[in-house]
């Protein structure tokens, strides 16, 4: 296991150290546009790496796939890596582990992104039938009361002599564990991850890591964890779904929802926009500003690799925007991509939520039914942060 500062670093070392001079190849399945999943794919694309990845099905946003197999089932025996998510984090579909077996029979190497997988939830995940070459995790929201924690791959020993030694991969975030006593500073911000015991008998002091996450998941059990989380989610996609504008010619819905509705077996995490009673889109960073005056933690992403069928066709103009951006190719060179895709406002329940956290989000999005809410929020910010000049 190499610790790693965050996600980011974890799957920046990997692109960094896997040979894709040799397996030219790195194919990955995400539905949204990912900072590490990007910061991998450069460091790829610089070591002469075919970057790939699997499109998804309007609009449930599940796996193309025909495409998919097509894709890792090349005739062509240079293969290369395959990295899968057990679920999307921010549409909230879970993906089936048959393609981690489909991979390696077809002669990939297969990292597996655990980072969304919740404390416990390892103990269940069975390693030994999906036996993947790399695992990414997150331990954060593990230790103490506050998101603190770190990343980490995972190598599987017989795929250890497969990485390649990198000058840059040792200056990537690597953790260092600095001793209690050397920084007075972080002894105070770390005080929740670790607590001094004195022992009864010998009247010593010794210092003891307290698991409050593992701790919590452990007293509840990971069946009532999960369905917690599956019932928070559904009543919150039921709930929404429901708000619609009194006064428009259609009473239109406030609220659109990318990727699956109500289902059994969907993940704790909703992509969603907002739409006034004309019709028109919220800018989802207004939303994301709006949310944070009041506590609640929202964010917001791009949804990307969309496939229309014939069925939908008509509708993949209204709903595709097109977003230029810049990005990194071979040789650091900078060129002009043009994405086509859906930005929108992502809400993610970690294992603590509860029923109260899915309400404040629904009565927050409910307020967006009142036609003036935006623009008296508007005045309201700007009285607030007003300067007063005496004359």
């Amino acid at each position: 296991m190499v610790c790693t500062t965050n996600r980011t670093a974890a799957f920046r070392l990997l692109g960094e150290t896997y040979p894709f001079q040799s397996n030219n190849k790195l194919l990955t399945v995400y539905d949204y546009e990912s900072e590490a999943v990007t910061a991998m794919a450069e460091s790829a694309e610089n070591r002469g790496a075919k970057v790939m990845s699997s499109c998804f099905s309007w609009p449930g946003m599940r796996i193309q796939s025909a495409q998919l197999r097509k894709m890792l089932a090349t005739k062509k025996k240079k293969r290369g890596l395959f990295v899968f998510p057990h679920m999307s984090r921010m549409t909230g579909v879970r993906y089936p582990y048959l393609w981690l077996k489909f991979a390696r029979e077809n002669g990939w190497h297969v990292a597996l992104d655990a980072c969304t997988l919740g404390p416990k939830d390892m103990d269940t995940l069975g390693i030994a039938l999906l036996q993947p070459d790399f695992i990414i995790c997150s331990f954060f929201k593990v230790f103490g009361e506050n998101p603190l924690g770190f990343a980490g791959l995972f190598i599987k020993k017989s795929s250890l002599e497969v990485l390649q030694t990198s000058v840059l991969a040792r200056s990537i975030g690597i953790v260092s564990i600095i001793p209690q006593e050397e920084e007075e500073e972080e002894e105070e911000e770390l005080s929740s991850e670790i607590v001094e015991v004195r022992s009864q008998s010998t009247g010593d002091t010794q210092e003891e890591i307290v698991f409050s996450g593992l701790d919590h998941a452990d007293s509840l059990g990971l069946v009532i964890i999960h369905n917690r989380l599956r019932c928070i989610t559904n009543w919150l996609v039921i709930a929404l779904m429901k708000l619609r504008h009194p006064h428009s010619e259609k009473e239109s819905s406030l609220v659109r929802i990318y990727g699956p509705r109500v289902k059994f077996d969907r993940g704790p995490a909703l992509a969603f926009n907002l739409f006034d009673w004309k019709g028109e889109k919220i800018n989802p960073a207004l939303v994301q500003k709006l949310a944070d005056r009041g506590s609640i933690s929202l964010s917001c992403g791009f949804l990307q690799k969309i496939m229309f069928s014939e069925e939908y066709e008509q509708v993949k103009e209204a709903v595709l925007e097109r977003r230029e951006c810049e990005i990194r190719a071979s040789g650091n060179k900078k060129r002009e991509n043009r994405n086509l895709g859906i930005t929108v406002v992502n809400a993610s329940f970690g294992f603590l939520a509860n029923f109260e956290d899915a309400y404040r989000l629904w009565a927050f999005v409910a307020k967006f039914l009142d036609a003036d809410f935006v623009e008296k929020e508007r005045w309201k910010y700007v009285s607030l942060n007003q300067k007063m000049i005496e004359l």
